[in-house]
């Protein structure tokens, strides 16, 4: 795996961070700091919050308690236009690719570019698209519809869509979920590609440990609310607590 240069400007920043629903208590103190052009892999179980975590982050829930700040912006206080400028610079590939079933894949592309940014030409907006298809590998498809492309090529035009506006953060919600091994491959290559060229500073949200391991300059392990260990991976799995080797044991393939 290729990494990026030390980093050292912090651009996310989670502190005390808390989050329930009525008594489900989800997220229980989450502590974390990203460096400029870093990989985290956020690990965990289904259901420990992983997702609940990068909502709160892009502004889509509140937290009980504690402070987010991405790229020197307090999320929670962000309203209105403010928020609809910080979202341009934070991506979200949702877990299900969120195409528009209805639209072409370059529909589904141009719709970010034409929403959000204004004065654009018919040129540039068909340049723009094309490199960003280019990009992920699927130029080929620019006139299919969703329902026409397999489930991995689903992700990677979700990630061409997200890609366009140029985020200075990527977020990923289970990049590999429900995709084959080889395909799965093929997406954590693409995330670690997007961190290459255009420098982007990433969370990938996983329960997968070869999606951890592959993209991942650092693992935060999420167990029961907290991030129990943060660290290359290697470093967190080497910890004897039972439950991080109960979850290395059962999920990991080499």
């Amino acid at each position: 795996m290729s990494k990026a240069t030390t980093p050292t400007e912090t651009v996310i920043s989670i502190k005390g961070l808390r989050k329930s629903f009525g008594n489900l208590h989800v997220l229980r103190g989450i502590d974390l700091e990203v460096k400029r052009g870093e990989n985290v892999a956020v690990l965990g179980r289904s259901g420990t919050g992983k997702s609940v975590l990068i909502k709160i982050m892009v502004g889509l829930l509140k937290p009980d308690a504690g402070k987010v700040v991405v790229l020197g912006e307090d999320v929670e206080q962000l309203r209105g236009k403010e928020l609809d400028a910080f979202r341009q610079k934070v991506g979200f590939s949702f877990q299900s690719s969120a195409l528009y079933d209805s639209m072409s894949i370059r529909e589904n592309l141009e719709f970010p570019l034409v929403r959000n940014v204004r004065n654009l030409s018919r040129e540039d907006i068909d340049k723009a698209v094309e490199k960003a298809l280019e990009d992920v590998g699927l130029s080929q498809t620019i006139n299919q519809m969703p329902s026409e492309l397999s489930g991995g090529q689903r992700k990677r035009i979700g990630i061409a869509r997200t890609l366009i506006l140029k985020p200075e953060i990527m977020l990923y919600d289970e990049p590999t979920a429900g995709l084959d091994p080889i395909t799965s491959v093929e997406i954590n290559n693409l995330i670690n590609d997007v961190r290459e060229r255009l420098g982007a500073t990433s969370i990938i949200i996983t329960h997968d440990l070869t999606c951890a391991k592959t993209t991942g300059d650092r693992v935060a392990m999420l167990l029961d609310g907290k991030f129990e260990r943060v660290g290359p991976f290697d470093e967190v799995f080497a910890d004897k607590d039972e439950r991080i080797q109960q979850f290395y044991n059962y999920k990991f393939v080499d």
